[in-house]
């Protein structure tokens, strides 16, 4: 039996798991027979709550369908995919929808900004179309540390593509979710504007607390986050920490000779579950 706290007589609340999104064994195919792929072949790993993580790997390593499988966007083959302490590859439509919308936060790069919306109604019609209101003090927070407070009134046209990027990812935090998804978020845009968005998605883990995870085949991108995980071949091959620009190029290079089929040389941690 649960014990009762001694001043109130309710169960406490149970410990926060550290990590925000975990995958056991993940195996993600497509196709059948002689045609079927394997995209993620028994992939464990864990990433860590207020962290900004990338995903890396050569072309086909599999790190976007890695990213698709942890966010609910595709179905997982075997193994598991949680996001906080529920198991997202059990969930029914219905209930994978409402985490996608409660839990999960996007940013591609693609800035999907609605032309006719001004960049405030762009940033909260996720929570409109929900019957839900954006709390004001978390909205004003928000929009100050992305520097949009002079740009609220503009529609996409009349931003810059760093201003509409940084639009988005006011969209992808209004709702507090758990975790930030990335695609490529600089993708689209110059050195100078791709710097900008980073050094911004990196004080959102500072200042605000957020988790990101961000699949970039960008090394200079890659190095503004404290961790780097790398992918060959649909398996996790490496686990870099306070990476470099250097540093990553170097393993990138490694990994371009990596065979298919070839053991792969990570030795860390296997998922934290």
């Amino acid at each position: 039996m649960t014990p009762r706290s001694p001043r109130t007589g309710q169960h406490p609340t149970p410990p926060q798991s550290p990590w925000a999104a975990v995958t056991s064994g993940l195996c993600k195919s497509f196709g059948t027979g002689p045609t079927r792929v394997m995209a993620l072949d028994h992939v464990s790993v864990a990433f860590r709550r207020g962290e900004f993580t990338a995903v890396m790997g050569p072309s086909g390593s599999g790190k976007s369908t890695l990213m698709h499988c942890l966010a609910g966007l595709d179905s997982v083959s075997a193994g598991s995919a949680h996001i906080g302490d529920i198991d997202i590859s059990r969930l029914s439509d219905r209930r994978l929808t409402r985490l996608r919308r409660d839990r999960i936060g996007f940013i591609f790069q693609a800035f999907h900004l609605v032309p006719t919306l001004t960049a405030l109604e762009n940033i909260t019609l996720g929570m409109g179309l929900t019957g839900r209101r954006p709390d004001q003090r978390w909205l004003a927070q928000v929009v100050a540390a992305l520097g949009l407070e002079k740009r609220l009134s503009h529609r996409p046209s009349q931003l810059s593509g760093g201003q509409q990027q940084r639009v988005a990812c006011a969209r992808a935090l209004i709702g507090r979710p758990e975790i930030i998804f990335a695609d490529e978020p600089t993708g689209n845009l110059d050195s100078h504007t791709g710097a900008e968005v980073l050094k911004l998605l990196e004080s959102c883990v500072r200042h605000l607390g957020q988790t990101i995870v961000m699949v970039t085949h960008d090394p200079v991108a890659a190095a503004y986050a404290h961790r780097v995980v790398f992918l060959a071949d649909g398996r996790v091959v490496d686990d870099m920490q306070a990476p470099s620009a250097d540093t990553v190029l170097a393993r990138l290079k490694d990994l371009s000779g990596h065979r298919p089929g070839s053991p792969a040389p990570y030795s860390g941690p296997a998922a934290a579950r």
